[in-house]
């Protein structure tokens, strides 16, 4: 089902000059009332009546990561604070969080490419939405509420965990709609296997998984043992949350929400626009946003972009399933962890060395598995046992607490953990993805 046939399916031409009216209009609004852009833009040489054309936007700067963690909580502020209705935010590098401030209007922009993502992903009206994905600051869980919300479907608002709840609402309440992780689908799947639940019998048929990297074969499989259609999303929380691209009926590729969010593709080495077809870094724009609109957002992820006319009748751009990073950040069941995290929290805890190595490995549950090995201070091995249970136990919970997520902590000897004369390795990634 096609959302909005006059956004979705407009031509292309028509697309084009909207575009360049709102990036214009972005560009103004920037400059005159967020300085840290006006400062980056006149460093550049650039005015806000400079752009006349979408290819000028090559002259704008770029924002990366460390900047929104830079300017922490407000700086990128770009309306008056009375105006900001929803805050939300994601993990950043060295505990400061990345902000996104939504004025009504952003919300009511956010509902709408939500609906636009899950009505491609068959949502209609009469579906009963089961909501898995995480809520609070994570942008996951609201997102996909108010897409499934404005389509007008019931919304079973579950939030992440509690399985054998999450499988006793699913049946009792006839759920024909999943959206969660693609990992957190396939653990509910083991869980019913072993409950003696037949999840093909059941009214679930279809379900809109992201938030974390995911296979083909990691959807056939999904597909298999729901008897559902499983369809890929993408967003990110600078950006707008979910929303940003989504799959359709073809699953060829994602849509881009091309009329809100402007996307690029980027060298990421030298940061000179690529052609369409050619993989590299993904960058994105937002047009209409309000309260903390971003301009050209290194986004760090992998890809190339397809213009090829689509079999739904969408005209928008489609770009490929991701292939990678170029960062060192890892997604752990959904949740952004940065090894300099780890590291920062390891400073504070007495007794460790600054030696550490992350392992992660996808197990039976198709869950991630993060094992932290930390070298302790040679006393430590010479002391009692129970004074290393007790640093175990603390080190797990300053995790639990800094990233969000649960890992195994590995206690080991000093110099256990191989150096190097290089940058460090710190992580292993066994996933297969």
């Amino acid at each position: 089902m096609i959302f909005n046939p006059e956004y979705e399916c407009m031509e292309r031409g028509a697309r084009a000059q909207l575009q360049l009216a709102r990036l214009k209009n972005l560009a103004e609004m920037l400059y005159e009332r967020v300085p840290f852009y006006r400062n980056k833009m006149e460093a550049l040489g650039i005015r806000s009546g400079d752009i006349h054309c979408l290819r000028d936007i090559e002259k704008l700067p770029f924002t990366t990561k460390d900047d929104l963690r830079e300017n922490y909580p407000h700086g990128l502020l770009a309306c008056p604070k009375d105006r900001i209705v929803e805050v939300h935010m994601s993990s950043g590098t060295t505990g400061k969080p990345v902000v996104d401030e939504y004025t009504k209007n952003d919300i009511d922009i956010w509902r709408e490419s939500m609906a636009r993502t899950m009505a491609a992903g068959g949502c209609t009206k009469d579906d009963i939405v089961q909501n898995c994905y995480g809520y609070g600051l994570f942008t996951g869980g609201p997102g996909a509420h108010y897409g499934a919300m404005t389509i007008g479907a019931e919304v079973l608002p579950m939030s992440s965990g509690n399985t054998a709840r999450q499988l006793m609402v699913l049946q009792d309440f006839g759920s024909t709609m999943l959206t969660c992780t693609p990992s957190y689908a396939l653990y509910m799947s083991e869980e019913a296997a072993d409950a003696g639940i037949d999840l093909k019998k059941l009214p679930i048929c279809k379900g809109c998984f992201g938030a974390e990297p995911w296979s083909e074969n990691m959807r056939k499989e999904i597909e298999d043992r729901y008897g559902m259609k499983a369809y890929d999303i993408y967003g990110l929380t600078e950006i707008v949350g979910p929303g940003v691209s989504f799959e359709c009926e073809a699953q060829n590729g994602l849509h881009i929400n091309e009329d809100l969010f402007y996307p690029e593709i980027i060298d990421p080495e030298t940061g000179k626009t690529l052609p369409d077809g050619e993989k590299g870094e993904l960058v994105f724009t937002t047009l209409t946003k309000e309260g903390t609109p971003i301009l050209r957002y290194r986004t760090r992820d992998i890809t190339f972009l397809m213009r090829e006319p689509c079999s739904c009748g969408r005209t928008t751009v489609k770009m490929h399933r991701l292939f990678g990073r170029t960062d060192d950040m890892l997604i752990i069941r959904g949740v952004n962890v940065f090894p300099s995290q780890i590291e920062h929290a390891l400073f504070e805890i007495e007794g460790t060395e600054p030696q550490y190595l992350i392992v992660v490995n996808r197990g039976d549950t198709y869950l991630d598995e993060v094992e932290l090995q930390v070298e302790v201070k040679q006393e430590f091995f010479s002391d009692e046992t129970k004074n290393l249970e007790v640093l175990r136990n603390k080190i797990e919970g300053v995790m639990k607490s800094k990233l969000q997520i649960s890992l195994k902590v590995k206690l080991v000897e000093p110099k256990t953990i191989e150096r190097s004369i290089g940058k460090a390795k710190r992580v292993i990634d066994n996933r297969k993805i």
